[in-house]
């Protein structure tokens, strides 16, 4: 982890800094199922309310959200014990280390809340940065939905689902 990036529990008070974050990434359509068009409020509700979810930001020196991440039960009940994780790294923040501070914070911070495993629901295939970090930490593909995400440049692409265990 770069020095300058402490990673920590997400206060009510950072979602000005997590939805600038959020934002550009929502809006440009090529990493997220999310509405290009989601409204601030539905989408704090979405990154901040799911049941179960924690939410964790990465902040630089100067105490600006640089990313954001959150990890929950991947299903209720029976696949409780799953968890899934959606992450993003601000905008001028890539590579320095923020998305690999915020994997490494999500993935202990599953690990010491009792999850025996991660699961990546849908990870576009075309975001092959993201591809390459978490396979670096273990993450394997299972499969490969043809076609379920409708990309704004690249047209419908696949979805992988990546899986580690805990």
């Amino acid at each position: 982890m770069s020095p300058e990036i402490e990673v920590r529990t997400a206060a009510s008070d950072d979602w000005p800094g997590i939805w600038r974050v959020l934002e550009p990434a929502f809006r440009a359509g090529e990493t997220y199922t999310y509405p290009r068009d989601i409204g601030e409020a539905d989408a704090r509700t979405a990154w901040t309310a799911s049941p179960g979810a924690r939410v964790l930001v990465a902040v630089d020196a100067d105490g600006a959200v640089v990313g954001t991440a959150k990890y929950l039960p991947n299903l209720p009940g029976a696949g409780a014990h799953v968890a899934n994780a959606s992450f993003v790294v601000g905008p001028g923040s890539g590579g320095r280390g923020v998305g690999r501070a915020l994997a490494n914070a999500v993935l202990d911070g599953a690990r010491a809340d009792g999850y025996l495993a991660m699961q990546f629901n849908a990870v576009v295939e075309t975001n092959e940065r993201a591809v390459r970090l978490w396979e670096s930490f273990g993450f394997e593909i299972l499969t490969t939905v043809p076609d379920a995400f409708a990309h704004p440049t690249a047209g419908l692409v696949g979805l992988h689902i990546m899986y580690r265990d805990l």
